[in-house]
């Protein structure tokens, strides 16, 4: 019989670093609410949460890395949203930023969630941000627990 691992959503002592972009805050803000409604959903105490915030999307991989690198949590979470406008700037912030996001994670080791909308227009934004199950930011929230559990009971990578 193989061996299986699974995380769980009980957040208990565990540490949670929310990372957000102020730039369009109006869809950030909210994306933020979903994330702590769902970490205390979880069990995640207030004092194990801390959240900081970034200019932008494209600036939440190295914030998300130093924190990670730190050790200090067990999840970080990633939010921001970038929409399409008339230019090339949004492939660019939407690569980087989900690149860096990824990258992050790989060289710490610490989960690092990627709570970053990419949409084409301001309702599918919102659309992604609301007050039910469909808040992006709950999802990340969820994810990231989830993601610390498991890894914490994943065999240690050997040196």
């Amino acid at each position: 019989m193989p061996v299986e691992y699974s995380g769980s959503l009980d957040g208990a002592g565990l540490q949670i670093a929310v990372v957000v972009a102020r730039f369009n805050s109006f869809i950030t803000d909210r994306l933020l609410d979903g994330a702590q409604r769902a970490l205390m959903e979880c069990g995640v105490a207030a004092t194990g949460v801390a959240v900081i915030w970034t200019p932008g999307a494209f600036e939440l991989p190295l914030v998300a890395q130093r924190l990670a690198l730190s050790r200090r949590f067990d999840a970080v979470i990633c939010l921001g949203c970038v929409i399409r406008g008339e230019t090339a700037h949004f492939e660019h912030v939407a690569a980087a930023s989900s690149r860096g996001i990824l990258e992050a994670g790989l060289q710490s080791g610490i989960p690092v969630i990627f709570g970053v909308l990419t949409t084409d227009t301001v309702e599918q934004a919102r659309g992604r941000c609301g007050s039910g199950s469909g808040n992006k930011g709950g999802e990340a929230a969820r994810t990231a627990v989830e993601m610390a559990n498991l890894m914490r009971k994943l065999p240690l990578v050997s040196e």
